[in-house]
């Protein structure tokens, strides 16, 4: 089975990456529902534990069948390349109550009995006070579970974005969308672009476009759908989750440590992506102050190279970099 997304000539100039922390927010609350799915969040789900317990997420993971309809309402796609979160949940506060309820309708029916319950009656007699609880609830679940590390998330979602962006302007958008991930494949017609995942869907995107977003807790899967009048997504798991909670210490061979001293060398073997200072500060726990003055002396070396990415500027490893990087302990 597969879902089959229809492009016109229109869709395939307004294909765009986006960046949502709405999204990373709910797809973690759904993580905390199917924890043994995601091998690669345990040390994430090992840290949260406490912050989740004072979470009832209950009336959300009633909304988050294992098979079928999400409503879109409470997680659409985001309205701007790098949206803030306050500005992703102030559109879902402001969702139509009356195409909520319709929304929310869909989701219940994807679960046995749950349209039938007393929270889902309560969620369909009431969908505006419905929204609003389910808005509260993300809200807090973002204070409590993604915020805090939402600088090492972020770095690693824009690091994707910038590499993805380069393949486009290398292999094209045909290229590129078998690369984001194995399930996505264009097909022959060099019109259609289809998504190997359980059930059917078809879609004409009618001069709407795409947007490709990576997401590191949708991991394994590839999510799509988003009906009209939500512009049609396509969620993939972001390039280099495995490292993505991965101590300094861990990454950093002791030779080169030697070599450079432990700060250099740690930043240095910490860029297995492209990062900004603040991202690599709040991962490897130094001082903003610190790491400039490491990503200084490493560009000056030859090691790293910077360009700006939006609002900030982004360090990377050049080959020179990368083979130091990969000396053996």
């Amino acid at each position: 089975m597969v879902y089959r997304l229809h492009f016109g000539e229109a869709d395939l100039l307004r294909c765009r990456f986006a960046v949502s922390p709405l999204w990373e927010t709910q797809e973690a609350v759904r993580t905390l529902a199917r924890p043994e799915r995601h091998g690669y969040q345990l040390p994430w789900l090992r840290r949260i534990r406490r912050a989740a317990a004072g979470l009832d997420l209950a009336p959300l993971w009633l909304l988050m069948p294992q098979r079928g309809h999400t409503p879109d309402c409470l997680g659409p796609p985001p309205i701007g390349p790098a949206a803030t979160f306050e500005e992703e949940i102030a559109a879902v506060r402001a969702a139509d109550p009356a195409a909520a309820r319709d929304d929310i309708a869909q989701s219940l029916a994807c679960t046995p009995g749950a349209s039938d319950s007393v929270t889902g009656r309560a969620m369909l007699d009431d969908p505006g006070r419905t929204v609003r609880d389910m808005a509260a609830l993300l809200e807090r679940a973002w204070r409590a579970l993604v915020e805090p590390d939402w600088p090492r998330l972020r770095a690693l979602l824009e690091a994707d974005v910038a590499f993805h962006s380069r393949r486009l302007a290398e292999v094209g958008l045909g290229g590129l969308l078998g690369e984001l991930n194995p399930r996505l494949a264009w097909s022959g017609d060099g019109r259609t672009l289809t998504i190997d995942r359980p059930g059917a869907y078809e879609r004409t995107l009618g001069g709407q476009g795409l947007v490709l977003m990576p997401s590191v807790f949708c991991w394994p899967d590839v999510v799509s759908g988003f009906e009209p009048p939500w512009q049609p997504t396509v969620v993939y798991p972001v390039r280099g989750i495995g490292g993505l909670w991965t101590g300094a210490a861990e990454r950093t061979p002791q030779s080169l440590a030697r070599l450079l001293g432990r700060g250099r060398a740690d930043v240095l073997c910490a860029l297995e992506e492209p990062a900004s200072t603040s991202a690599l500060a709040h991962a490897l726990g130094l001082a903003p102050s610190s790491v400039s003055a490491h990503l200084s002396v490493l560009r000056d070396a030859g090691l790293l190279v910077s360009r700006r990415y939006g609002h900030q500027v982004l360090y990377a490893r050049t080959p020179l970099g990368v083979a130091l990087a990969s000396m053996e302990a």
